[in-house]
Order: C-alpha cells, then structure tokens, then sequence
C-alpha cells in the first residue's frame, strides 16, 4: 500500500476509532432492563425504583447484596451515572483498616458510613453510552471487588 494508501486508512480508522461505541452496540442510562440483564448473568437481579422513581436495580452476586443506583435521569430515565454499591453491617468497623483498603484498591472505594457499617462502591459514567462488552467487564470488577470486600468486612 502506497504511503498515502497508508495515510488515508489510519486516518479512516482513527475516525471510526473516536466515534466511540456505535449506537447500535452502546448502552446507557435510557434501557436499564439492558443493565438488569447483564447483572442476572452474575447472579440475581430485579430491577425496581427508587423513592423519586428512578430505577434501582437490586442484585444478589455470591450471597452479597448490593445496590446500582441512577443518577442523572430527566423525568426517571435517561439517566447518565449509575453507583454499584454495597453495604456490610458489621460489630465494629476499622476507618484505618478502610482507608488501607482504599490504598490499594484500583476500582471502587469504600468507606464507613454513619452506622458504622462499611459501604464500597463504584460509579461508572454511562453518558454517551459504553459498550456491552464495557459494562459486563464492569460487572466482573464488581463482582471481584465485592468478593474480595467481604473478605475485607469479615476480617477487620
């Protein structure tokens, strides 16, 4: 191929490149049944509103309960954020043990709330959309990540 040939073909691609994910393929906050489904490939999963009417999905993923929350939404859809969160209710919580935990943790973040309970979470910004293939990979980072928290909750 000619150096122009060249030329014209990574400048084709970078253009197909930085148009994201196509419309077809790209999930947002406007089809939360799309989310549901990925998350009952995890476990299981219902997706309900919240008390301003804006969806909540409730998911169950190796016996850990845990919440994915939308933000964002015009009217109760649309929505461009969603927040995985997950809460431990525990005898006494360690703010040194979490903040060792957010140190080496590369997703997600975790705290204590104002029960004394820990709470890890993850937001993932949904606006412009992401791919299937994105968002089920977020999915395995939270299952990891609520894997290794209970852990985490059960040992500190």
């Amino acid at each position: 191929m000619a150096r122009h040939g060249r030329i014209a073909a990574f400048a084709a691609a970078m253009v197909l490149g930085a148009s994201g994910v196509s419309a077809q393929s790209a999930i947002d906050g406007s089809d939360p049944q799309a989310i549901l489904d990925l998350a009952r490939g995890f476990g299981s999963a219902a997706l309900e509103t919240d008390p301003v009417g804006d969806p909540l999905l409730q998911g169950r993923i190796d016996g850990n309960v845990y919440s994915v929350y939308f933000y964002g939404c015009e009217k109760n859809a649309g929505c461009d954020t969603i927040l995985f969160s997950a809460i431990w209710d525990v005898e006494s919580s360690s703010l040194d043990a979490v903040n060792d935990f957010n140190k080496n943790a590369i997703f997600g973040r975790a705290y204590v709330d104002d029960e004394g309970d820990y709470v890890v979470e993850i937001t993932v910004n949904l606006a412009h959309g992401v791919s299937r293939a994105n968002l089920d990979d977020t999915f395995v980072v939270w299952s990891d990540l609520m894997r290794e928290f209970a852990d985490f909750a059960a040992n500190n």
